[in-house]
Order: structure tokens, then C-alpha cells, then sequence
């Protein structure tokens, strides 16, 4: 375990943002990662885990601190479900097939979802009728102000749309170790979301497993979104709106092919690619940033766009928005 200086941080943020980092270390077991943070005077500026969910706008005078924890186990299993516990380092979509292949289901919706273990539930990522907290037991985090490991319940994380306690409250103050997942043994499949049915119909399958979901997903995904090792971006940069149902009503009788789901509390979600590309704004480029040309919520980085010009283009897309249709675009992709 050893401190590198001056490092280049393009190989580990799936926009390809070259900026430097003064310091870098990978940790790859918790004592490590209690060593690093009792060092005095080495208290991170970054923490990384698979640099999917990111946006670097500028360099870094400090220590950046990857999160490699690696590891998988079959914590405890009951005649209905077993309960598995990965590494936050673990890459999401390898741990996703590891379940489906023992078929153990209840991961399958949530296939090629980039990114790593740790991040699921700081973002509580979602896909196709499935969100992290319906399959999630607890995890454990390392706390930076207290310097202990405590474990977090479902309740503890306080979930949200794309969103936890991790990721709002107590946003940098947690650093997490691992999450225990509780799947099922006999697995009950989420087809409901038209495209999945549409794809399964594609692929001949009437009566789907939890591997004909998950290859429906990885078929839908892999049309719609690019794949940051061919073109830097970060998946969906900007949240699914909520709105009222009054702006809902509003807006839908002046649009009336706008694509809209129920959501809590009578509120409605409404697709921020649409509102975008509405706006004009899908297959736009400047210089090396850029949106993409077959997903508008999908911004790019064509080469050697910095940071901060795809932030920049993040916010005209805000306001555009914002005039046309009195919503607000908040950001999934986190801004550093």
C-alpha cells in the first residue's frame, strides 16, 4: 500500500476527464483503509469507487482514495431466499451475473448498470421497475467522524429517488465497505416495463427466466446508451423530474404524447430525455462535448472535452428546460 504522486485520473472516471490528482492510493481491505485515514494530514479530497457516477472539473491538490474492496459471500441462506455480501469494490454488473448465474433473482432488472458495488445504494440505482432498496438487507460503512464501521438497516439509509443518506444528508461522510443483499430463491420476475416485454417477444422467449430478463436488459441498454469504453460519458446525467399533478395536467394538455408514470403520493415522473430532446438539444456538439445522438439524458465526451465545458452544457440544458416547461433538471451525475 503505497501513496503515488501526480496521477492522471483519465483511466478511472468513465467520462475520460484528464485531470491530475497530487496524491492516489487504492485501498483493498478495510485495516488498509483505517490506516490511510488516521494518517495525519492525509484526510482525502476524493473518494472513488468505479468513477461511473462522477464528473471531475478540475484537478486535484490532495489525496485521491480508491475504494478497491473485493469479495464476495454467501452470508446465510433460508428455504426461501439467501442473503450475499459483496465488496464495495466489486463490479456491479459482474456481481449481478454472479446472483443470476446461481439464479438467485431479484438483481436481473438492474444488469449492465456501470459502476461498482459501493455506489448502489449512496445513488439507490434503479432500472425497469426494480430500485436497489427492494433487494437490499444492510451494508456497512466506515464512518470518517467517529472513525468506526457501523452497519446500516434499509430504514437507516433513508432511500429515495436516486437518492440515500449517503448521497444528501450525510453526503462524504461515510466511506462503504460492503452491502448484503437478500434475494430470492425462487425468483419472481418484474416484466412489467413494456420494453422488456417487447424485447422478450424479440428474442422468441414466452415463458422468461431471471436470464432471459437480465440478456432483455443488456439488449435494451446496450441500443439506447453508449459504452463509456467507446465514448466518455456517465450513463443518465440528469434525474426523472417529479412533478404535481397540477404542472402534470398542465403540461399534458399542451403535450399530449409526453411520456409520463405514476409515481408516489399521486405525483407523476416524467422523462427527462423527452423534455430535453424537446428542447433541441439531442445529437448537439461543441468541440468534444456534446449530447448524445440516440439518448438526449446522455451527455458525452466525444475526446478531450474538460469537465467543466460538459458541466457548462449541463446548465444550458437546465434552463432550457426550465423555460420551456417550468421544470427543474436536477443532476444524478455527481459534480467535482
Amino acid at each position: 500500500m503505497a501513496i503515488q504522486k501526480n496521477v492522471s485520473l483519465l483511466p478511472y472516471n468513465s467520462f475520460h476527464i484528464d485531470v491530475n490528482a497530487t496524491e492516489f492510493i487504492s485501498v483493498k481491505t478495510a485495516d488498509e483503509l483505517e490506516k490511510i485515514l488516521k494518517l495525519p494530514g492525509k484526510e482525502p479530497s476524493l473518494i472513488l469507487g468505479g468513477g461511473s457516477n462522477i464528473l471531475l472539473t478540475k484537478n486535484i491538490d490532495g489525496l485521491v482514495l480508491k475504494i478497491d474492496l473485493v469479495g464476495i459471500d454467501e452470508v446465510k441462506e433460508e428455504p426461501s431466499h439467501i442473503y450475499v455480501r459483496a465488496g464495495a469494490g466489486e463490479n456491479w454488473h459482474e456481481f449481478v451475473q454472479y446472483t443470476i448465474k446461481r439464479n438467485w433473482g431479484g438483481l436481473e432488472n438492474l444488469s449492465l448498470i456501470p459502476g461498482n458495488v459501493g455506489a448502489a445504494p449512496i445513488q439507490n440505482i434503479g432500472a425497469y421497475g426494480v430500485e436497489l432498496k427492494d433487494v437490499f438487507f444492510e451494508l456497512e460503512a466506515y464512518d470518517r467522524k467517529e472513525k468506526k464501521v457501523y452497519a446500516f438497516g434499509v430504514n437507516d439509509c433513508r432511500f429515495g429517488y436516486r437518492d440515500s443518506i449517503f448521497k444528501s444528508v450525510e453526503k462524504s461522510r461515510y466511506i462503504i465497505l460492503n452491502v448484503t443483499f437478500l434475494l430470492d430463491k425462487t425468483p419472481v420476475l418484474k416484466t412489467n416495463y413494456g420494453a422488456i416485454r417487447e424485447e422478450l417477444k424479440k428474442m422468441g422467449v414466452k415463458s422468461p427466466t431471471i436470464q432471459d430478463i437480465s440478456q432483455a436488459v443488456i439488449k435494451i441498454r446496450r441500443s439506447k446508451l453508449p459504452d463509456p469504453a467507446e465514448i466518455g460519458n456517465a450513463g443518465s446525467f440528469f434525474k426523472n423530474p417529479v412533478v404535481d399533478q397540477a404542472l402534470f395536467l398542465l403540461l399534458s394538455r399542451k403535450y399530449p404524447d409526453m411520456p409520463a408514470y405514476p409515481h408516489e403520493d399521486k405525483s407523476v415522473k416524467l422523462a427527462a430525455g423527452w423534455l430535453i430532446e424537446q428542447c433541441g438539444w439531442k445529437g448537439y456538439r461543441k468541440g468534444d462535448a456534446g449530447v448524445h445522438a440516440d439518448q438526449a439524458l446522455v451527455l458525452v465526451n466525444y475526446g478531450k472535452a474538460s469537465g467543466l465545458e460538459i458541466l457548462q452544457l449541463s446548465e444550458k440544458i437546465q434552463k432550457s428546460v426550465h423555460k420551456k416547461f417550468d421544470i427543474n433538471l436536477e443532476r444524478e451525475v455527481n459534480v467535482f
